[in-house]
């Protein structure tokens, strides 16, 4: 045993060539472990965390197989890698996809680049309101509610799931919808920027182990549709009243009126923050305009 894996290590790592380092060569090697670095960290807040223990439990089981020389199970790793890529990406597709959705909402492009100077509409103080009133207003009477407030990834494919409309939010909209024995009280609601744009949708139930188990379908859809976008979900108990709120694949339980508007004021703000190159196209085209007046005179 001790003779072949001393032959091992003559075979494979006795001959390794050291290249001379250059300050590129540091730099790059800190960009790569600080891609692993994050990815490993994405991974690990992820569903995927428990495939890949298992990934690196059968990698750690091919590595003794090659100290041991084991021909058969080595050409068979070798000629299933192939086949295993394609499976890792079928395996992984929801979350290489919340991944890809992750990096576009850093907007990093569009932060160092004038691409699009157009600001989207944004909800209003008056809509923040209508909700917040709405919310505790069904909480006195237990009538469950399911609010989804979009942001800056679009839920059209949710949308579509439910029934259509065009409606401006205000407390007494939100409570009849959600009223029982009404035809839209039933699924969730989808607020885009000042406007209920679908009722009844069907959303995404989470599959978070970790949850309480006391938590229903109406809690365990609103933690599923935060794993999955970037929308924030009020959630309102039928059981108990309580107000909850689900963001990034966490429920905050029992908020108060101040702590739900607090959460809206803070959407509101990250939402109204000008990008930082539009701000300098705008100096740069009023710094031309002072120069022309000043020509002029």
């Amino acid at each position: 045993m001790a003779q072949r894996i001393s032959q091992f290590f003559e075979q494979y790592v006795k001959g390794i060539y050291f290249p001379e380092l250059r300050f590129t060569d540091i730099l790059e090697i800190l960009i790569i472990t600080f891609l692993i670095y994050q990815i490993m960290v994405w991974i690990k807040n992820t569903k995927a965390w428990m495939l890949m223990r298992g990934i690196l439990a059968l990698a750690g089981f091919i590595l003794v197989a090659a100290i041991l020389q084991m021909h058969t199970i080595l050409w068979l790793a070798k000629e299933a890698a192939a086949v295993m890529a394609v499976a890792a990406v079928v395996v992984f597709q929801p979350e290489l996809r919340r991944g890809l959705e992750k990096l576009g909402e850093k907007q990093m492009l569009t932060s160092m680049l004038p691409f699009d100077s157009k600001e989207r509409v944004r909800f209003s103080d008056e809509t923040v309101d209508g909700i917040v009133r709405a919310v505790f207003s069904m909480s006195k009477v237990k009538t469950g509610a399911l609010i989804v407030v979009e942001q800056l990834i679009q839920l059209t494919e949710y949308e579509s799931t439910g029934i259509q409309m065009d409606c401006l939010i205000s407390s007494q909209v939100l409570v009849n919808i959600f009223e029982h024995n009404t035809p839209l009280h039933d699924g969730a609601i989808i607020v885009r920027n000042d406007r209920i744009v679908a009722a009844t949708c069907y959303l995404p139930l989470s599959d978070n182990m970790e949850l309480s188990k006391d938590l229903g379908t109406r809690h365990r859809a609103a933690v599923g549709m935060s794993e999955v976008s970037d929308a924030m979900i009020v959630v309102v108990s039928e059981e108990t009243g309580g107000v909850s709120v689900a963001q990034g694949g966490r429920l905050s339980r029992n908020l108060t009126e101040a702590e739900l508007r607090e959460r809206f004021h803070a959407i509101q703000q990250r939402k109204h923050s000008k990008n930082p190159a539009n701000i300098l196209v705008e100096k740069l085209k009023k710094g031309r305009h002072d120069d022309d007046k000043k020509a002029e005179k």
